[in-house]
């Protein structure tokens, strides 16, 4: 396959300045525009400018060319080709079109991933950024993207996967709930803009099945005591994480019993439970576009260039 080269436009009712203002919010923390946390979120190790590196998920890239309210550019990192870029284009008055092209040159198994996995995602992820201009800007927007049954598929089968770490020292709660625990683990995912942060939001993760017996700060302590196990689970969140810890300890004969049976399937179980709750509340999030809408800002007068991540 020689070079593929995508391209998406929409007509906003609503003037280049107001809708530039949002372009230069791209990957800020109040970006507007970017589909998350439906996506993962667009991050530079810098404020957006020609330099920044960084990228969406697993896509890199760099900004190569960046014209304020009019343009930007990003250059795709080796092993990467090619370039993905937004524009914003003036019209009549109180009217802009936007463009989004991306030309790039696919290699190995990447041609057989463009048409059937790589093309729906990139293609529902540029018309909900234009969807979110529109919300932002416009008022709403009259015809939403819907997603495919093969495109939720996609998604939940791409979607993040936790992390194994040790028991955070500010999860106090857990620490504090239980002395000599047998048993410890901790499971980890990164936040995105939109999802909340409050862990009453999270305690979903174990179906409401357990009590909450304390909260202080970003962190909920839950009651998992089940045949004989003396047993704590920890909703841990703050800016960038989310975290899932459990201690545990069996104080007598039958309890041993239980938790040799139960300890195989633990760490698989706390994984997907949190990844669970972790895509069903990003799924269910407003958008970025219905955020700054909420938000009540001036696209113009809004802060940008805020730093990313």
């Amino acid at each position: 396959m020689g070079v593929v080269r995508n391209e998406h436009e929409r007509v906003v009712e609503a003037s280049a300045e107001a809708v530039g203002a949002l372009l230069d919010r791209l990957s800020a923390e109040d970006d507007p525009i970017f589909p998350t946390p439906a996506w993962e979120p667009m991050i530079f190790d810098r404020p957006l400018g020609v330099g920044a590196t960084g990228g969406h998920g697993p896509i890199r890239y760099e900004v190569a060319a960046y014209e304020p309210g009019r343009r930007v550019r990003f250059a795709f990192t080796p092993p990467g080709e090619g370039f993905h870029e937004l524009t914003v284009e003036p019209l009549a008055e109180g009217r802009c079109r936007v463009r989004h092209v991306l030309e790039t040159r696919w290699r190995g198994v990447d041609r057989l991933l463009w048409p059937t996995a790589i093309r729906p995602a990139h293609d529902s992820m540029m018309e909900e950024l234009f969807d979110n201009i529109e919300r932002a800007v416009a008022g709403g927007c009259a015809r939403p993207v819907r997603w495919s049954p093969w495109l939720r598929l996609l998604h939940r089968l791409w979607w993040s996967r936790p992390r194994t770490v040790e028991v955070p020292p500010e999860a106090r709660l857990l620490h504090a709930s239980m002395e000599r625990p047998g048993y410890q683990d901790a499971y980890r995912m990164d936040m995105f803009p939109g999802l909340p942060r409050d862990p009453e939001a999270w305690t979903g993760i174990l179906r409401d099945a357990f009590p909450v017996i304390a909260r202080e700060g970003g962190e909920l302590l839950m009651d998992v005591n089940t045949a004989g196990l003396t047993a704590r689970a920890s909703i841990l969140v703050d800016e960038r994480h989310v975290t899932l810890s459990t201690a545990v300890r069996a104080d007598n004969r039958r309890a041993r019993l239980y938790w040799s049976a139960v300890r195989l399937a633990h760490p698989f179980m706390a994984r997907m439970m949190l990844r669970r709750a972790h895509r069903g509340l990003a799924l269910a999030a407003p958008s970025a576009g219905e955020r700054a809408a909420r938000r009540g800002r001036s696209p113009v007068s809004a802060p940008s260039h805020l730093v990313s991540g």
